[in-house]
């Protein structure tokens, strides 16, 4: 089962950085180009390490790597720790104040075959390439992905929560997220830790591409080393873990954009839809992903002008011939791509990972207005997707379409780094754990 270590961060140094906020910024697959360009205006902002700018992005980040530790901008902590990561969040609608508890570490990296670490949707391969470029330069991991276990017993709560309540780092975050950071040093507890993960298999719920990049460089290091041994820093991935069986793990809804394709006619389009869908015109369209919510197969579809309710026809589904397990086929996610993107919109199924036509946005509003202003031609608008479905398609050892799920809030980078270079990763205090 999982192997998980403490780590020796590389942190921002206090004498020089006084307000972590400013040198925090959105992982790389969410932050926007707007972000982008006003973080870039901080010459200390975690960005020029996680979305460095081109040309040449990977070896400019190494670069701005090795003059800000030889600056002293950023130090690396003396002892190995598990770094206590608490969210605190609200949604809209609901008063409520919620607690995403978890806890940062480095993981053994496995290949997926080997059943430990699950994934449970596809990436896309550009974003994947350009993950890998970076972690080879740098030898760093910016931000952890984020990986779910599973205790009932909740065990390692109590050891988190009197954690948090001595922080290190406490601020609000882009998402309007409180972000709060502590530390584990002490010894038997960190075993307790190492102990409880190592009967667990690990859901990767988010950083699919970040993960797949450690393993494609592990693979290389090993090719390259005749004496591997397993514990070189290749061999390890950084890591935010929380517990499924918590009451505030959110997965919101990925909706999809259309854009870019030739010979697109919405009147076409809708009257295909209803061979397999039953189709309801609605007269306001800013309530159409209310309207589908809790109805299986049910879907909103956004033209510039025009908004429907689908629902797929119960008799349609046995006419789904991608050959996947009944997990896995019956999932929304798997009806709208198979129905609508593959048989409607005519981009098959093993193109679509790769396909420019294809964006992908969680937020309503945005895709209402970038439909009626035409920059895409048609949404698709999703509900989201449920722990216990995640489970089962992990559980059946396929994937979901990519970008199924969003999992919120998101962590942010800068709170801390993790090296696997050799030098910096091997320590002697990691010997006792």
């Amino acid at each position: 089962m999982a192997e998980i270590k403490p780590i020796r961060a590389w942190r921002y140094n206090p004498d020089v950085v006084q307000e972590i906020g400013a040198v925090t910024a959105p992982l790389f697959d969410v932050v926007s180009e707007k972000q982008r360009a006003a973080l870039y205006q901080n010459p200390l902002n975690s960005i020029h390490l996680s979305v460095p700018r081109p040309p040449d992005a990977a070896n400019r980040a190494n670069n701005l790597l090795a003059n800000w530790k030889s600056e002293g901008i950023l130090l690396q902590d003396k002892l190995p720790a598990i770094y206590v990561y608490y969210q605190y969040f609200t949604l809209a609608g609901d008063p409520k104040e919620y607690c995403r508890k978890g806890f940062v570490c480095h993981i053994r990296t496995y290949r997926f075959e080997e059943n430990v670490i699950l994934r449970h949707e596809n990436t896309i391969p550009k974003s994947v390439n350009d993950r890998i470029e970076l972690l080879e330069k740098t030898e760093l991991h910016v931000s952890p992905t984020h990986g779910l276990y599973s205790d009932d017993s909740f065990e390692l709560e109590k050891y988190m929560d009197e954690a948090i309540t001595n922080p290190i780092y406490e601020t609000e975050d882009y998402q309007g997220v409180r972000d709060v950071l502590a530390v584990i040093h002490n010894a038997e507890i960190i075993h307790q830790f190492i102990q409880k993960l190592s009967e667990k298999k690990i859901i990767l719920a988010d950083g699919h591409h970040r993960y797949e990049s450690s393993l494609a460089l592990m693979q290389k290091r090993m090719k390259e080393n005749p004496n591997h041994t397993g514990l070189e820093g290749y061999n390890f991935h950084l890591m935010y873990l929380t517990n499924t069986e918590a009451g505030d793990l959110r997965i919101l809804p990925t909706h999809r954009l259309m854009k870019g394709l030739k010979n697109f006619d919405a009147e076409e389009v809708i009257k295909k839809l209803s061979d397999d869908f039953t189709v309801r015109e609605i007269e306001d369209a800013s309530t159409l992903h209310e309207i589908i919510v809790g109805k299986k197969w049910a879907f909103g579809i956004l033209f510039k002008d025009r908004a429907f309710k689908v629902r797929l026809k119960p008799e349609a589904f046995a006419t789904l011939r991608w050959h996947f397990p009944d997990e896995v086929k019956a999932l929304d996610l798997t009806v709208l791509h198979y129905f609508i993107i593959e048989k409607i919109l005519g981009i098959p199924g093993k193109e679509q990972r790769a396909s420019e036509n294809i964006v992908f946005d969680r937020n309503f509003s945005d895709c209402f207005t970038k439909v009626v202003l035409q920059e895409a031609q048609m949404a698709i608008i999703t509900q989201e997707v449920s722990i216990e479905e995640i489970k089962q398609v992990c559980q059946s050892g396929y994937t979901m379409p990519q970008k199924s799920t969003y999992f919120y809030p998101k962590v942010i980078c800068g709170f801390l780094f993790s090296t696997i270079r050799e030098e910096e990763f091997q320590w002697p205090a990691y010997a006792g754990l």
